[in-house]
């Protein structure tokens, strides 16, 4: 299988797209953000936000 042919999501703090890893073989659907500093970071862009 190729790199291109994997399935994607858009991280919503950064905005980038990200591709399935396999460590994430067996949650992929429950994944939402690209890394741990996003995952950090989602409080403070929705401070900004609002």
């Amino acid at each position: 299988m190729k790199k291109s042919d994997l399935p994607t999501k858009v991280c919503p703090v950064c905005d980038r797209p990200f591709t399935w890893r396999a460590k994430w073989k067996l949650n992929w659907e429950s994944v939402v953000y690209c890394s741990k500093r996003c995952s950090g970071r989602r409080y403070t862009l929705k401070q900004k936000t609002n």
